[in-house]
């Protein structure tokens, strides 16, 4: 054949699924979030501890040293992941805070998402939520701006049920240190784990917490204090 080719495109091979289906993409495709959803899927097929980059490159067809352009090392990715996880879950609870309805209600319904959440990655998604676990113990300062991020929600929920009279709260950023707190057991993967191995009616104590404190809100709650007797910020004291 005679005649002038066009411009060739390089293409990658590249693995995505737990099927084991391959698909061609072209390499200018290639990215963090397809590097991201990538790592997952190996994650979930082989763990993490057997998951490296060299493999992940390998499923993306790609040479490993294109992985590194987007990650610096395997626990910058794993990071990326529970970060993900994380982002998500607090847009979630975003929805909540700006949706319409009572503000018990609304409380409600936005930790038993949180909690069906978790309780869904433990059940169904076992490797992610032991990425996650790892996570918490080892990276704090993203559990600590997770942490943040999710009460600074709730004290804007909190915040709008005083404005509208809903309830009577003199400190609302120490109430919603308080949800935070008590939430807590409902919502941290370790404690979710123990729950659901124990098969404790976690749903039903949500509820009974949930309604406990906005009862308590409702009849109305005064702190004698911002800070607590020894003089320690209430704020410090973080967790999920």
């Amino acid at each position: 054949m005679s005649g002038t080719a066009g411009p060739s495109v390089p293409y990658v091979t590249c693995d995505l699924s737990l099927a084991n289906r391959w698909v061609s993409i072209p390499r200018s495709s290639i990215s963090a979030a397809l590097a991201l959803d990538t790592a997952k899927a190996q994650i979930r097929r082989f763990g993490e501890a057997k998951t490296n980059m060299v493999d992940i490159a390998r499923a993306m067809g790609v040479d490993h040293a294109m992985l590194y352009r987007f990650y610096k090392s395997k626990s910058a990715l794993m990071d990326a992941i529970v970060q993900e996880v994380m982002s998500d879950e607090a847009a979630t609870a975003a929805t909540y805070v700006e949706a319409s309805g009572p503000a018990a209600e609304r409380l409600l319904q936005l930790f038993l998402d949180l909690h069906r959440r978790k309780h869904e990655r433990f059940v169904g998604d076992r490797e992610i939520h032991d990425l996650h676990r790892r996570i918490l113990v080892e990276r704090p300062d993203m559990i600590a701006d997770y942490a943040r991020r999710i009460t600074t929600l709730v004290e804007k929920l909190i915040a709008q049920a005083v404005e509208r009279g809903e309830w009577k709260v003199d400190d609302i950023a120490r109430a919603a240190g308080v949800v935070r707190d008590a939430m807590t057991t409902y919502v941290h993967p370790a404690l979710v784990a123990q729950l659901i191995s124990g098969e404790a009616p976690v749903e039903d104590m949500l509820r009974a917490s949930v309604t406990t404190l906005a009862r308590a809100f409702e009849a109305g709650v005064r702190y004698e204090s911002a800070t607590d007797a020894d003089g320690r910020d209430d704020e410090k004291h973080q967790s999920f």
